[in-house]
């Protein structure tokens, strides 16, 4: 991206999905979620620690979560109600993130219901993908601009 060595090349918010995969242990939150654009989005990184660490996860239990967080399989639907609780919670774990990891541009792969409890990031460029799953292409298209080949 040529912006600086503080700077990250991306980062990327993807909603959870309902389907999970069943565990009786803790996994890596991009491990837990089977449906949506996460497997692709996992495919795409494969085992790329570096490139992990700058995606984060919108999950309607757990909030904003680093891909590599441990969670355990739930259900839990983000309802409106749900939804205006974990507003402020999730927009304070973004900035706190922003803060540890600056970066220019942000590729949100969120359905409607998710962006509204995100919100805008304050970042110079942000890419939104409200269906990210018919949309993947447009997606890997970005992510291809920061050298996620």
């Amino acid at each position: 991206m040529g912006v600086g060595a503080d700077l990250m090349d991306g980062l990327v918010v993807v909603g959870c999905s309902r389907r999970k995969t069943v565990t009786s242990r803790p996994v890596p939150a991009l491990e837990l979620y089977q449906g949506g654009c996460v497997p692709r989005l996992r495919d795409r990184l494969g085992a790329d620690a570096g490139r992990r660490r700058q995606v984060l996860v919108l999950s309607a239990r757990h909030g904003l979560v680093p891909a590599d967080a441990p969670l355990e399989t739930y259900d839990q639907p983000l309802t409106e109600r749900r939804a205006r609780v974990l507003c402020q919670p999730v927009r304070h774990a973004l900035t706190v993130h922003l803060a540890i990891h600056p970066t220019r541009e942000a590729l949100l792969l969120l359905e409607p219901a998710y962006l509204q409890v995100l919100g805008t990031p304050p970042v110079p460029v942000v890419h939104v993908i409200t269906d990210p799953v018919a949309h993947f292409g447009a997606a890997e298209k970005i992510l291809a601009t920061w050298g996620w080949a």
